[in-house]
């Protein structure tokens, strides 16, 4: 993805734009990436996907901004109250303690990395001077962790020996105009509960050097095995571009491609279903989202990639500037026809008199690539669909795709990160035909048992 574009701050995604103002910052998971032999999300090994849930401005431990992560786990009925974990720097195991404006928990990767056959995640916070934390899975479900020098990272297999690998970008997320700058290393796997890797590699391109990486995921775009990896930057002077790196066979990790412009979050997943990923990126300041091919040569030429918006015949909604249409987006097969399916969040959506109420779309796959026939737009007066519409809510200010219950099909996560100044999440099941409502789940940190003082809870998913 070039970076030679960068996009303003009024553009920025819902929670970049904040932090640079010190306030909520800007969150991801990598979890919207389709999924690579390294990344299972099955943190107690039953079979059952589970879910991440960031808060990253939480009140811990009296430190404001500190930050915790809430992870739900997967069972044949789907998500509950009951089965889940709370995870801060005041757990017992988790490396450090509090910090105010640490924000633990902006940025969520997973990975099996020590090759237990249960997903470990590693979380992420904005704060440079503090270290990313690996939370290893059990049988139980996630406990301990060990400190490894990052700010942000993303697990994959990306030299193809199908062991899981982790890209670590040293730096963090800049307060002001100016970027941080950051190092990036490959450690690869397997990686010992010490957080010692097999070995090191350099990443191979100097390009993300100057920048902030705020988000990343991880696919493989030219079906050789290998993960490649794409990347959100922080730009500087509010701006926000995005860049796209394809696996070595040899040599340094990665070399530098030309992708997708955009700065709202990446995903990958083969929409087309023809063996290529393809990559999904988010575009919320033209309130769109760009679909470019994947082929044995990388992605297909630029004259190929095809723009979709609230605008796309089928597709719920219409284009305006401040719905933020691509601020979120997630990619896996939703009704189980082999074809990747892509939910897209707009937390700005006006609805009525409603400003930034938020909307969910679910566009479909199919044989010639995305389509918005067929498609589906979901808010908080959806039928079904637990709560109301208020303003403010941001209601799909991030989303994820995940089979929660083990049935074959991919079910819907999307967070309304400032509901009851709050946040909040809903559970939406995945069937044959599409997302349905009849078993809506929703949940926030009272649900939970966990700190509601403006958490911004669901400001990421993984």
């Amino acid at each position: 993805m070039s970076n030679s574009r960068s996009y303003r701050a009024w553009s920025v995604p819902l929670i970049a734009g904040v932090l640079a103002l010190g306030g909520i910052p800007a969150l991801a998971g990598s979890a919207a990436a389709a999924e690579s032999k390294a990344v299972q999300n099955d943190f107690n090994g039953d079979g059952y996907k589970d879910l991440a849930v960031g808060a990253p401005i939480a009140t811990v431990g009296g430190k404001r901004g500190a930050g915790y992560v809430t992870v739900m786990y997967g069972g044949p009925h789907g998500l509950t109250k009951d089965h889940r974990t709370i995870i801060s720097r005041s757990t017992s195991g988790i490396p450090g303690a509090p910090a105010e404006g640490e924000n633990f928990g902006y940025q969520l990767s997973t990975g099996d990395l020590d090759g237990d056959g249960r997903t470990d995640l590693i979380i992420g916070q904005a704060d440079s001077n503090r270290d990313a934390v690996v939370v290893w899975g059990a049988k139980e479900g996630l406990s301990g962790g060990v400190s490894v020098p990052a700010a942000t990272t993303q697990a994959g297999d990306f030299d193809g020996d199908s062991w899981p690998d982790l890209v670590l970008f040293r730096g963090g997320r800049a307060p002001g105009d100016d970027p941080l700058g950051t190092e990036a290393t490959v450690w690869r796997g397997p990686i010992s509960r010490a957080g010692k890797p097999t070995a090191t590699q350099d990443f191979g391109s100097p390009r993300v050097e100057p920048f902030d990486v705020m988000y990343a995921a991880a696919g493989d775009v030219n079906g050789d095995g290998r993960d490649d990896i794409a990347l959100t930057v922080y730009t500087g002077d509010g701006g926000i571009g995005s860049q796209l790196y394809l696996a070595n066979a040899s040599g340094g990790a990665f070399t530098y491609a030309d992708g997708p412009d955009g700065s709202g979050q990446v995903a990958f997943g083969d929409v087309n279903h023809d063996g290529y990923d393809d990559v999904v990126q988010g575009v919320p300041n033209q309130s769109a989202v760009t679909v470019a091919l994947g082929s044995a040569s990388g992605l297909k030429p630029e004259s190929t990639w095809k723009s979709y918006s609230q605008d796309t015949e089928g597709v719920s909604g219409a284009t305006e500037e401040e719905d933020r249409f691509g601020d979120a987006v997630a990619v896996r097969d939703v009704n189980g026809d082999g074809y990747a399916d892509v939910a897209v969040g707009s937390p700005g959506e006006k609805l009525g008199e409603k400003d930034a109420a938020g909307m969910v779309n679910v566009l479909y796959g199919s044989r010639g690539g995305l389509t918005g026939k067929g498609s589906q737009g979901f808010t908080q007066d959806t039928e079904g669909v637990p709560g109301a519409v208020e303003a403010n809510d941001t209601f799909g200010g991030s989303v994820s795709l995940l089979d929660i219950n083990g049935n074959g099909y991919a079910d819907l996560a999307a967070a309304a990160p400032r509901e009851n100044a709050q946040g909040a999440v809903w559970s939406l099941r995945g069937r044959p035909a599409g997302i349905v409502t009849d078993a809506a789940f929703t949940f926030g940190p009272r649900t939970v048992g966990a700190p509601v003082e403006r958490p911004f809870f669901g400001g990421s998913l993984s």
